[in-house]
């Protein structure tokens, strides 16, 4: 494996930061730019705000968040093992079989620690 078979994928990168970049200042240069406070003020539903407008969240709700990427994650590995179940036969089975208890001890341990519980 060469450097050149990822120069397509680096061009790439390139480009659509380039455009990114030009799409942005062509915005800011022709674009209006009037900011007044009303304008740059948080939106509240339409009621004054109370307090700041930047809270710092508790990092159970982070824990969580990762917790539900991670298994939504393994759980997309579900499909193409079931498009693909013939073909792979009892094999497939044991190695799904052993994929799905390693997932549920994983599941398991994070719901004994606590890391579900949501107060």
């Amino acid at each position: 494996m060469t450097l050149n078979e990822f120069a397509p994928i680096g061009v790439l990168v390139i480009l659509s930061i380039l455009v990114a970049l030009i799409v942005v200042s062509i915005s800011r240069l022709f674009g209006p730019f009037r900011p007044t406070t009303r304008k740059v003020a948080p939106y509240e539903s339409g009621m004054k705000p109370i307090g700041p407008a930047i809270r710092r969240l508790p990092v159970k709700f982070y824990l969580i968040a990762v917790l539900f990427i991670i298994f939504d994650v393994e759980v997309i590995f579900f499909l193409p093992w079931a498009v693909q179940l013939r073909e792979l036969g009892i094999y497939g089975l044991l190695v799904m079989g052993v994929f799905l208890f390693i997932l549920t001890v994983g599941f398991i341990y994070e719901w004994k620690k606590g890391a579900l519980e949501w107060e």
